[in-house]
Parts: structure tokens; sequence; C-alpha cells
């Protein structure tokens, strides 16, 4: 299968060359040429399929041409080693729980996934390849973690000074190895422009190969599907229309899902719930897609003003808006009404949710304030303890540290700070 630039003017390339390249020459987002739907009876009789099965059914058609069968299965293998449990809190509520990685967050799997193809099309030989990434929050941590010591890449983060967690950021600033972290004076907004300048560059180009990890890049982007399939799997039972929400920043997650819906999950609607940063909230109820600075949030992985991946929304449902809007709602919420959220849920269930977590819970009830006949899902992308100071003042009760977290928190931090796109440029030039 090749892909294809959504801006129209860059040439076809394969899964292989997608991944390396990060984004088009065009600066368009690479997209699959086709989409097919599995059979009825793949959803029919998922019950029955292991995560690792439904996963190569989900990504095979997207990959085969590049990566043989058994090294997708070993792959798969590798990034699938923990579990994605479906939790009841109250009738017709559920949370998925993405965090039980290696960094506690959602982006475990796509970047480990990412890491594991660009170490199987190395062949285990130096390709010299500087992995550039941008992180509002759990990303950067995610990426350095998956491709800590894959030989001949290098990985530079950029992430906004300030504003990550304390965790968040020592996932990301302690490794060292082929990880490099910079701290940027000024918003994710700020970092993610900083890093597609860089892939239009062309003096910089000519002299190294850049690639993306950022849900731009294809490799990151589709694993994501894997959720919505092992959450269907486990909800499928309950006979009910079945709605997921998704806290959503860059809507690279909830993008994935709708690929999911379009290879035949009989799943119908999708909420995209978000913090303040409310661009895709605004362009639901007016069709004006209008970015603007983003905001700092509680939220933080989700404080983004421009989200790169609305585009590949607006692509599957081939710019109508109105068919879009039959299969995706939209809605925006305060740090204010996010920590009621996070104290309701715990004073009726007894869960502790992040702020993530809890924004999509908000968004969950909002839609089901309309829809109450539906099983609703919202997805629960990072563990509590990596937003520990704001969970801690929000709900009466202290958080455990779990060992993935135990073994950064004496880690010494490292970064390098800058301010403009020059002095990145600079700095991948000394490198």
């Amino acid at each position: 299968m090749n892909f294809y630039s959504l801006n129209r003017t860059a040439p076809e390339v394969s899964f292989k060359e997608a991944v390396i390249k990060g984004i088009a020459p065009d600066r368009g987002l690479y997209f699959p040429e086709s989409i097919t739907p599995l059979p009825t009876s793949f959803f029919e009789g998922i019950e029955s399929l292991s995560n690792h099965e439904i996963a190569f059914n989900a990504i095979h058609q997207f990959v085969s041409d590049e990566i043989p069968n058994d090294e997708l299965r070993a792959i798969l293998t590798n990034v699938l080693d923990f579990d994605f449990p479906v939790v009841q809190l109250e009738e017709n509520v559920a949370t998925l729980e993405l965090f039980h990685g290696p960094t506690m967050a959602f982006k475990d799997v796509g970047a480990r996934f990412m890491a594991n193809c660009l170490g199987y099309f190395s062949g285990g030989a130096s390709q010299n390849v500087t992995v550039l990434v941008a992180t509002s929050g759990d990303t950067g941590g995610a990426v350095a973690n998956g491709f800590l010591g894959v030989p001949g890449v290098n990985v530079v983060i950029l992430y906004p000074s300030g504003k990550v967690s304390d965790i968040q950021e020592r996932q990301l600033t302690t490794l060292g190895q082929n990880i490099t972290a910079l701290e940027v004076d000024g918003t994710f907004d700020d970092c993610q422009k900083m890093v597609k300048t860089a892939f239009l560059d062309e003096a910089l180009l000519t002299l190294m190969q850049l690639t993306s990890a950022n849900s731009i890049n294809v490799a990151r982007w589709l694993p994501q599907l894997f959720y919505f399939l092992f959450a269907y799997k486990q909800v499928k039972s309950q006979n009910m229309e079945i709605v997921f929400s998704v806290p959503s920043g860059n809507f690279g997650n909830i993008c994935a899902g709708m690929v999911a819906q379009q290879l035949g999950m009989p799943v119908q609607h999708f909420i995209a719930s978000t913090n303040v940063n409310d661009t895709v909230p605004r362009f639901m109820r007016t069709q004006e897609y209008d970015p603007k600075p983003s905001t700092a949030t509680i939220s933080n992985a989700m404080d983004v003003g421009d989200p790169s991946n609305f585009i590949r929304i607006r692509h599957l449902f081939k710019n109508d808006f109105e068919a879009l809007s039959q299969t995706l709602s939209s809605y925006t919420f305060s740090d204010m009404k996010t920590k009621e959220a996070m104290r309701n849920i715990y004073d009726h269930s007894g869960y502790i949710a992040d702020p993530h977590g809890a924004v999509g819970y908000l968004g969950l009830k909002k839609y089901q304030e309309n829809h109450p006949d539906t099983c609703g899902v919202f997805l629960e992308t990072a563990h509590p303890v990596k937003f520990l100071d704001v969970v801690e003042e929000t709900i009466p009760e202290k958080i455990s540290i779990p060992a993935q977290i135990q073994k950064v928190l004496h880690q010494k931090k490292k970064s390098i700070k800058i301010s403009s796109y020059e002095e990145l440029k600079a700095f991948l030039l000394q490198a």
C-alpha cells in the first residue's frame, strides 16, 4: 500500500518511506491510499481473538508490503505486552485504561510500534536517522522510552518549559544515551512549529535524515486504532450502541478510532472532549476552522491550539461537514469543571481519574444527556500519578508511586534551553 500527502503535490510513498520521512515534502500529512474494511465475521467473533490477533488483522493492510507477517507479529508481541482493561464506573459509563505501559500513557503503543518499525527497517545497521518530536506532555516520555538505545537513531525532544508536569519532564530528560531534551521558552504550538519548520528546511535536510515521532507520523498514529478494537471486544456483549469519548489535543487518537470505524468496527459516534483549547468544538459549531494560540491547563497534553490531525479527520469524511457531524461531537471544559469531575468520579465510584480522563468523562456525560441509551467508554490516557499535584489537591487520597515512575524520580534532569528555530537548527547541525 502507498501513502499520499494530503496536500496532493508530493509523490506517493511506501509505508517505509512515509515512516522515515515523517511528513511529505509539500508539508502534507501522509494518508493510506485505501482503507479496506475487515470482514463482518472478524467483529462477530472478536471476543475469541487475542489482542495480538486483533492488532495484526487491523494493521496488516497498511504495512504488509514492507514488513513480513512473521516480523509484524514479533513487533506486535514487543509492543503489546501490557493490558488495556475497560473498567465499569457507573451504569452505561466505563473507562478504557491506556496507562499500563512503561511510561504509563497511551502513547506507549504508537511510540514503541514506530521504534520497532525503524529498528526493522535498519536491519541492525546504522541508519543515522534523527527523530525530532514536539511534546505537550506524554509524547516525549513515550518516545524517549520507545527509542532508547535503538541503533542509528538519535532522538531530539522539544517540550515547553514549565508546561509539563514534573514526572512527565523527568521521563524525557533523564534517560541520556541517544535521547536529548530541548526545553523551549514557549508553548507546545511553538515546539510543533519548530519541528514542522525543520522538515521544510532544505539546507538542513541535505545534511541529515529527519523523521517525526509525533502523531503526524503514520507509524505513531495508525497503531492507536488498536485501543478502540480492544475496548469494543470487551463491551460488545452489552448489546447497546457504543460511543467513545476521547480526550483530544492533537487529535491523532480519535482519528485512529475513526480509522477503526472505517475498518468496520460497529461504533457510530465519537466525542472529542477538549479543555479550553477549543479549536475543534468551535469548528463543530461554526464550520470555521480558526486556530488560536494554546492556553496552559491542568490537562496539559491537550494544550494544542492547532491540532495537526484534524485535517486527517476531515479528509476521512471528504470534507463533508454534515457527514462528519453525524459521527463527531465535540465539547470544551474548563479546569474548574475538570476538577469537579475528578471529585465526582471519586466520590461516586472511588475511581481516581487524571485530568485528561476527567475531561473525557465530562464529554461523555454531556453527550449522554441527549443519548441516554448508549454504552459510553471514555479513554483514561495517563496514570493519575503523572499529575500528582493536581490529583492530590483535588481528591482526598494519596497516590502510591508505581515502579515505572519510581525509577525516574531521583534521576538528574538534563535539558538544553532554546527559544527559536535558529537555535534548534544550530543544535541539530552541531550534533
